[in-house]
């Protein structure tokens, strides 16, 4: 996703794949924060701003395999589904995206031989004792967006798995609230009784506080999705009102929504996105047109800031696909855009700024990342008249001169977990990034955080290849002090340095990688990184 976010090498392979599975790929879907209130003992550990735990209960419930969690256990939440394995439909699906062989393998529970896996984005990678470890080893704030796609959610019965819940939105993200209530549960349950967990659902900072302060994992709510509150438009008409934002503000309030992204693929009724690129562009570009009812639309950028690049060149297959996806008589193509750099020619919208000063009303964070730089320069606007800290980006989205002016204002300040280092898959490494954001913001951060993206139909960290060389050695001692070893998860045993990041549980030895390969830097990345849940609870209460 990048400026920075990992280009997928499968993807170029495979630009013949159905149309369909083309356009999903649309969906693959980083200040010096406040000092927290009174005298209350800072948060140690780290934080993971941007995960997506209860995504299989998304795009109508038949997107993806396996659960975070079943009553009936591991081998009920992991097991095969026949959709996403041999020649199913969404193991061709899985193929484009993730690169994955074909005929998919069937073997998950137990031996998880063929999946979760660091590229197999349509099953499940994080199941709850992963997310165990990686509490176990420092994690100490884990945020949890609740996602939805109408535009993805109706496509699918095209290619014959319709969805087995609503498609709407916002019914998407109730259900996913009730998901992780009823998770948090069966983890009480398991755990000896009501209140035992480890895992706490968090709907205020002081609830992250509190439960930071036993020594659980606080996961707090928050909102990723491409028409929040019905905010769609269609041919320039918005399809929501003032009090349509007000209604589902006060909704977002009541589940304690701790951040919110106005803009995510598509051009809203709130404002323009900042546009995927290479054949995601091209391929998110026709559900913005399945949504809008118009492609994107660019110019000149005004400043050093840009959004993505597009596909250049018009041909048959920018034909095929514009026409089959857009209703569009044969012939008609995906708009010709000149070379980079770029902008999305929307920016805040009346009813955009109607909506982000009243999350500023409601103490709410807001996400910049995903926003075009039109709007979220205005945004950014709107928070300086104000005095207003509280915004993130978190998984490396954002134009880094929009992360200066978002930190200067004391927003907080995560990166996409990427691999240590740069890998065939992923231009640059996480610590690349990290350099190179304190560059940007003139110094060191006081805290900084991971953005993993899991479930969010993003690849999680491959294997280094300076592992071979230089590998993480296990037993290992994470942030937390715990001596950890290599994970034993049914029938399988997991090594970083030969699977990546698999699944949640990964993470654990991830963190500890890039801490061996910061070299001369580790002591001052594990300060930021162990203060990453202490910074980012201080920005939403500054918010508050």
């Amino acid at each position: 996703m990048t400026t920075t976010k990992p280009t997928n090498s499968a993807l170029g392979a495979r630009a013949g794949m159905a149309v369909l599975a083309v356009v999903v790929v649309v969906f693959s879907l980083v200040a010096s924060p406040p000092t927290a209130r009174g005298q209350q003992a800072p948060i140690n550990g780290f934080a993971d701003t941007h995960t997506h735990i209860a995504a299989s209960q998304a795009f109508g419930g038949s997107f993806r395999c396996g659960e975070p969690f079943a009553p009936g256990g591991l081998a009920a939440a992991m097991a095969d589904c026949p959709t996403h394995s041999g020649a199913g439909h969404f193991a061709l699906l899985e193929s484009v995206l993730g690169g994955t062989d074909l005929p998919g393998g069937t073997q998950g529970f137990a031996t998880f031989t063929d999946w979760p896996s660091h590229d197999s984005q349509l099953h499940e990678q994080a199941y709850f004792t992963g997310i165990e470890r990686a509490w176990q080893s420092g994690l100490r704030v884990m945020n949890n967006y609740l996602v939805g796609n109408r535009v993805l959610c109706e496509a699918l019965a095209a290619i014959g798995a319709p969805p087995r819940y609503s498609c709407d939105e916002m019914d998407q993200l109730r259900r996913q609230v009730d998901y992780l209530n009823r998770m948090e549960a069966h983890i009480d349950a398991v755990s000896g009784g009501p209140g035992q967990g480890w895992f706490r659902i968090a709907r205020s900072p002081e609830d992250v506080r509190r439960i930071a302060a036993q020594g659980k994992l606080a996961v707090t709510l928050g909102v990723e999705t491409s028409e929040p509150f019905g905010c769609r438009q269609v041919d320039d008409v918005p399809q929501c009102s003032r009090e349509d934002i007000d209604r589902g503000l006060n909704e977002f309030a009541s589940w304690g929504v701790s951040t919110v992204f106005p803009v995510h693929k598509f051009d809203n009724a709130l404002g323009g996105t900042r546009m995927d690129e290479d054949l995601a562009g091209l391929a998110v570009n026709v559900g913005n047109k399945l949504g809008t009812q118009r492609f994107w639309e660019t110019e000149p950028c005004a400043g050093p800031a840009a959004d993505h690049a597009q596909p250049i060149a018009d041909n048959g297959a920018a034909d095929a696909i514009g026409a089959a996806s857009s209703g569009a008589p044969a012939g008609a193509a995906l708009p010709v855009y000149p070379a980079d750099p770029i902008c999305n020619v929307r920016g805040l919208t009346e009813l955009g700024e109607y909506a982000v000063t009243s999350m500023m009303d409601r103490g709410m964070l807001i996400n910049i990342d995903h926003m075009s730089v039109k709007t979220a320069g205005r945004v950014l606007d709107l928070a300086a008249e104000r005095g207003y800290p509280g915004f993130v980006v978190d998984h490396s989205w954002s134009d880094p001169a929009m992360l200066r002016r978002m930190h200067e204002l004391g927003g907080f300040v995560g990166a996409f977990a990427y691999p240590a280092d740069a890998t065939p898959n992923f231009d640059e490494g996480f610590l690349d990034e990290w350099r190179a954001n304190s560059a940007t913001v003139g110094g060191s951060f006081a805290g900084y955080g991971i953005g993993s993206d899991v479930n969010g139909l993003a690849p999680l960290a491959e294997p280094r290849p300076s592992a071979a060389s230089d590998p993480l050695v296990y037993p290992f001692t994470a942030p937390s002090g715990v001596v950890m070893d290599r994970w034993h998860f049914g029938e399988r045993i997991y090594d970083l340095n030969v699977d990546g990041v698999a699944q949640y549980g990964l993470y654990a030895d991830w963190i500890a990688d890039v801490l061996h390969r910061a070299g001369p830097d580790r002591a001052e990345l594990e300060r930021q990184l162990m203060h990453g849940a202490e910074s980012w609870t201080a920005t939403w209460e500054a918010a508050r």
